[in-house]
């Protein structure tokens, strides 16, 4: 009894010891969080709180780095290192931990099956002998007895196997409902935390995928990159977490104004990408544009005080797939075509179609 109330009272005084230790990390984080004036979203908390605890190394050194080179922590940054560092492990964790369910889950219906396996032979036999036995009834009396045997046999097994029915049933719930938890890990790892929007590691794949679609039918699949003018300026102005809602905003523009497979990906930072499979050049430069008024025409307001901040524009860069060209040859020519929006003094669209011809050299006879 008396060792029995000593382990109890080591384990409370650890589970104190816990809770302190973790409260103290939390405090840390949150003050860092503060004298760094770093946006306090959940994800900023997380890469902070695993900072001070130093439980990964690597992660420490790459947040170290980010902060002595740009003296603070900017939000491509952070996003970089918490996919790299954070988020892969944890999606690894709750995969591997679906995955133990799952498994666990088949183990027991494979059991039950077993089970019922062995109960149908059972029943099987009983059957067999209720026969041999009918043919050796010389009475109504025997008769009566054999039938009762067989109606108490037959009522068990009609019993079990409604028991194993709820349990099959039961166990189909479950599992259905751990292979939607997999589907929503799977959105997860696909989703920028900030936006909601397709994250720079599914847009990549995608890209990839609709470039060999385009080749096969045969269809024009364009690209439209996006980049808000003068974020840096504005951010540093009105803050990260201003910053964070200009974001958001742009974001859910673009949410609206895509449709069936297109893809709206925050490609990093503030700039922005859309693919739009199966849309010529011209209609792809009407989206664009459309987005571009879209976003001038709302006004933002900071959330705690009210204020007006005036409006944001973009500038927009579109381009088509030609086929044989390779990923990076297609993002380049959009990407020369947001530049060319930038120097044209900014919140406009420019098509590949708008860039003047390249000089032909030529060779004197």
């Amino acid at each position: 009894m008396a060792t029995t109330q000593l382990d109890a009272t080591k384990s409370a005084t650890r589970g104190i010891e816990d809770y302190a230790r973790a409260a103290a990390h939390g405090e840390r984080a949150q003050s860092l969080l503060k004298q760094l004036r770093i946006p306090a979203i959940p994800r900023n908390y997380e890469l902070l709180y695993a900072f001070v605890t130093s439980a990964n190394k690597e992660l420490c050194d790459a947040l170290r780095k980010a902060l002595e080179t740009h003296s603070r922590l900017r939000e491509e940054d952070a996003e970089s290192i918490y996919q790299t560092y954070i988020s892969k492990q944890n999606i690894s964790d709750k995969v591997g931990e679906v995955g133990s369910q799952v498994s666990g889950e088949m183990s027991e219906i494979m059991a039950v099956i077993e089970a019922a396996s062995k109960r149908a032979g059972s029943y099987g036999q009983s059957l067999k002998g209720v026969n041999a036995r009918l043919a050796g009834i010389e009475s109504p009396q025997q008769l009566k007895v054999v039938l009762g045997e067989l109606f108490e046999t037959t009522n068990d097994m009609a019993e079990y196997n409604e028991v194993l029915e709820q349990r099959l049933a039961n166990s189909k719930k479950q599992i259905d409902e751990l292979q939607m938890s997999l589907e929503l890990t799977r959105l997860e790892s696909f989703t920028d935390e900030l936006t909601g929007l397709t994250n720079r590691k599914r847009f990549d794949q995608t890209i990839e995928l609709e470039m060999s679609e385009a080749v096969e039918s045969d269809a024009p699949l364009c690209l439209l990159m996006l980049d808000i003018d003068h974020f840096k300026a504005f951010n540093d102005t009105h803050g990260h977490q201003t910053g964070d809602q200009v974001l958001r905003l742009v974001a859910h523009t673009l949410k609206t104004n895509v449709k069936g497979r297109d893809c709206a990906a925050r490609y990093g930072g503030e700039e922005f990408a859309i693919l739009l499979p199966r849309t010529k050049l011209a209609a792809a430069v009407i989206v664009a544009d459309q987005i571009r008024v879209l976003v001038k025409n709302k006004e933002l307001v900071k959330k705690s005080t009210g204020e007006s901040l005036g409006r944001i524009t973009m500038s927009i860069g579109v381009s088509v797939y030609h086929p044989g060209e390779s990923i990076p040859e297609f993002i380049e020519r959009a990407d020369v075509c947001l530049y060319a929006a930038k120097n044209a003094g900014r919140d406009n669209v420019k098509a590949e179609t708008d860039l003047p011809e390249p000089e032909v050299k030529t060779t004197a006879a």
